[in-house]
């Protein structure tokens, strides 16, 4: 990665926040509260279909724009951080939030690699290189608003599950770019983070949320509720507000203490 002295951009009125997955669930309750918070908004998503999301955010009275981009194409990121900075201008905050489950759960002896590829190539490997285009943008552009990288991986890269085990590892690798992004952008007061959310109610969770349901009530959350996309979403917020700089590498569980080790 370069490291040339980074050319110093025009203030804009409103910092840019980048945000993986906008459409629906988790990643639209964060382009919503950020909004909220001030931050114009660039929505990327794998399929059309954002405008709920686009009037959710426009309804702050910032700006935002949806473009459609496949995280997998890794080829593309560069290309998409420059239409991004041209239509938009610099970037502040990029939420990596963009990711898959595994298809179908199974045992790990039989996990086949079609599954293990999609769901590497996009969680990880796609989210790893998003994060680098961007990163070389942040490292050559100074800004005088707060910047960062927030990544919501998932508690799923603590807690193993031998159902989903493409996921777990996925997830896990998560952990380590935050580290490393951390590392190599800290001496340009960047913050880089990861949160984990839990048991959280989406529609990537609809398809087995009444086997959710009776483990929370069984004692598995001992907040014994669902953790909601806002929850996730004011976590991130809190982290892009540039007040937790120097907490850069952090991780951030928002699980309602699903993820303590008890006796």
């Amino acid at each position: 990665m370069a490291t040339s002295s980074p050319v110093l951009t025009p203030r804009r009125e409103r910092p840019l926040a980048l945000v993986t997955g906008a459409r629906r669930g988790i990643g639209a309750s964060i382009a919503a509260e950020l909004a909220r918070r001030g931050f114009d908004l660039a929505l990327i998503d794998i399929d059309d279909g954002a405008h709920d999301t686009m009037a959710a955010v426009e309804s702050h009275g910032v700006r935002a724009r949806f473009y459609r981009h496949d995280l997998a194409d890794s080829g593309g990121h560069r290309a998409l951080v420059e239409h991004v900075v041209s239509d938009c201008g610099p970037i502040a905050c990029l939420v990596n939030n963009a990711g898959v489950s595994a298809e179908m759960r199974g045992d790990l002896l039989e996990l086949g690699e079609a599954s293990y590829d999609r769901v590497v190539d996009i969680n990880m490997r796609g989210t790893f290189f998003l994060t680098q285009a961007v990163a070389r943008h942040m490292a050559a552009h100074a800004s005088e608003h707060a910047r960062s990288i927030v990544t919501v991986s998932s508690v799923s890269a603590e807690l193993a599950s031998t159902e989903r085990g493409e996921y777990c590892m996925s997830k896990a690798g998560l952990g380590m770019l935050t580290k490393l992004f951390a590392l190599r952008l800290a001496p340009l007061a960047i913050g880089v983070f990861e949160v984990r959310p839990g048991i959280i109610r989406t529609p990537m969770t609809e398809g087995v949320a009444a086997r959710y349901d009776e483990r929370i009530a069984g004692g598995i959350v001992p907040m014994q509720r669902w953790g909601m996309p806002q929850d996730v979403a004011s976590a991130v917020a809190a982290l892009a507000s540039g007040q937790m700089t120097f907490a850069t590498g952090s991780v951030l569980n928002i699980d309602g203490a699903l993820s303590i080790p008890r006796l």
